[in-house]
């Protein structure tokens, strides 16, 4: 066994900062990637003359190839190198992203979307395992690992805030435009700032486990937003079983290899299977985001540079969180802390159920920071467990293993809540539906408050008027059923980290688990 060195020694210098700068760009330009379309979405339909499935495609392309190559491409890099890899995948972005900008036609933009999900999905694994390696100190990699979730988090409510900039000024290709500066700025300065890390003793990557995981990963994902969008039907509920057949036989594969894909072993890691369950928790209620912006543009008839600019106070307040919670950390035992702040994220649920229709801009505002500043400290302090808990050498597994959970994690919260949210919408609107407009525009109407609204255009103004009213009715039901079970989940994951994380001390002090970490390195 290896002594231990000297906190002095594991101190990170000026270039190291730097190079902290250099990675927290490029996983806030992937993360707004994943948002920034709910407000494009419109402009692209208009434009490239794209039909309800091509729509479909363009939104959940993207979310797929990332979350299905994560564990892939963490892998890949413990093998070729992170900065490497991080290299390739940030010179592919920026191609995909001029390809997506200037597509002729729906299809092209959904193949753009699609090579920039798999290139975004070497990412998140390639900097954070890059980071354990630049920050060895437990106070510096927990402040590093916070500005990077800020920069990642964020990025998910900002990109509303910047689509309705561009989307104001500019054409809907421009929100892809951005990309192109910030990955030229990563390839010119990664080779200089960023060190290079390669697992000595990986082997070569099994095609086999490669294909098992995207087998396991993208079908459960297409089936689960299929079913948030049309209900339980026969095809998705199959998609999700068939996705959970080849998950099985890809862990049971895993366990046989010497070099495996994902090393199950992380689980052996006290810290590391609480703060994973954790993070999946807090991500399954991101949903609520969507809610959100559905209600400023359609209840309240706000443009989507105005919707952007009420969802900005929450978007500080989630990046204020990132960044203050490990600061915190070294005061307050994470237990305390992260239930502490998840208290205030049921609060600010309670602040969303008070939104009217007439009225609640306010409680909607306060509720929104409540809700994201409260929420911040679990995946702030959890993403640096994962990733403290393990050896620098396993970080490109477990820094994937915590971004796929997410992608699963937000996956499933949207199937449910949404599937929660339309029971509640449907019983309450049908009431309001005419009575004798065709099957085809009630099934629209049911199916949503858009959908209502675009039905209502075809009636006369008397009849588009009550359905219109009877539908923002039914959706702020919807609304606060969302908000209420948020606020459920959130006290239910105050309970599981009370019990979870109790042994854990403050940032700085030595865990449990950081001695055997320290040692296997």
């Amino acid at each position: 066994m290896k002594n231990a060195p000297h906190s002095s020694e594991l101190k990170a210098g000026l270039k190291e900062w730097i190079g902290l700068a250099v990675l927290a760009l490029p996983a806030l330009l992937v993360s707004i990637d994943l948002s920034v379309m709910i407000l494009a979405l419109p402009h692209i339909s208009a434009d490239l003359s794209a039909d309800s499935a091509q729509q479909l495609w363009i939104i959940d392309i993207y979310g797929f190839m990332l979350s299905g190559f994560l564990i892939t491409m963490g892998s890949l890099g413990d093998r070729i190198g992170r900065r490497k890899l991080l290299m390739i995948g940030g010179i592919s972005f920026a191609a995909a992203s001029l390809l997506a900008a200037f597509a002729p036609n729906a299809w092209m933009l959904i193949a753009a979307r699609a090579l920039l999900g798999i290139a975004g999905a070497t990412v998140a694994p390639s900097t954070l395992a890059l980071i354990s390696n630049m920050f060895r100190d437990p106070k510096q990699r927990s402040l590093a690992i916070g500005i990077w979730m800020m920069c990642s988090m964020g990025g998910m409510a900002l990109g509303p805030v910047f689509g309705g900039m561009m989307l104001t000024h500019f054409w809907w290709g421009s929100v892809f435009l951005l990309a192109v500066p910030i990955m030229l700025i990563l390839v010119f300065t990664g080779p200089v700032l960023l060190p290079e890390y390669r697992h000595p003793d990986t082997g070569q990557l099994d095609l086999a486990s490669v294909l098992l995981s995207l087998l396991a990963i993208l079908p459960v994902i297409y089936g689960l937003k299929q079913i948030a969008k049309y209900g339980l039907q026969p095809v998705p509920i199959l998609l999700v079983l068939a996705g959970v057949a080849f998950g099985t036989v890809f862990v049971a594969r895993q366990k046989r290899l010497s070099n495996p894909l994902l090393d199950l072993r992380l689980f052996a890691s006290r810290g590391f299977g609480s703060a994973l369950g954790g993070m999946f928790g807090i991500t399954f209620t991101g949903a609520t985001m969507l809610y959100i912006g559905q209600y400023l543009q359609f209840v309240k008839g706000l443009s989507p540079l105005e919707a952007g600019l009420f969802m900005l106070p929450g978007a500080i307040a989630s990046m204020a969180g990132m960044l203050l919670s490990p600061l915190a950390a070294r005061f307050v035992r994470p237990a305390r802390l992260i239930g502490g702040g998840l208290l205030i994220s049921a609060i600010g649920c309670l602040f969303l159920t008070q939104v009217g229709i007439e009225s609640g801009l306010i409680y909607l505002v306060l509720g929104y920071m409540l809700f994201n500043l409260g929420a911040a400290p679990l995946p702030s302090l959890s993403s640096d467990l994962v990733i403290g808990s393990v050896s620098p050498a396993k970080a490109g597994s477990a820094a994937a293993m915590l971004q796929t959970s997410g992608e699963f994690a937000f996956a499933l919260g949207i199937a449910v809540l949404g599937s929660i949210g339309t029971v509640v919408y449907r019983n309450q609107v049908t009431s309001s539906i005419p009575a004798n407009i065709p099957d085809s525009s009630v099934q629209i109407s049911r199916d949503s408050l858009t959908g209502a609204i675009e039905t209502a255009k075809s009636l006369a103004a008397e009849a588009g008027t009550s359905l219109v009213n009877g539908a923002s009715k039914a959706f702020m039901s919807e609304f606060h059923a969302i908000a209420s079970v948020c606020g459920v989940i959130m006290l239910c994951i105050i309970i599981l980290v009370a019990f979870q994380f109790r042994h854990l001390r403050r940032i700085g002090e030595n865990q449990p688990d950081q001695a055997e970490r320290i040692a296997e390195t």
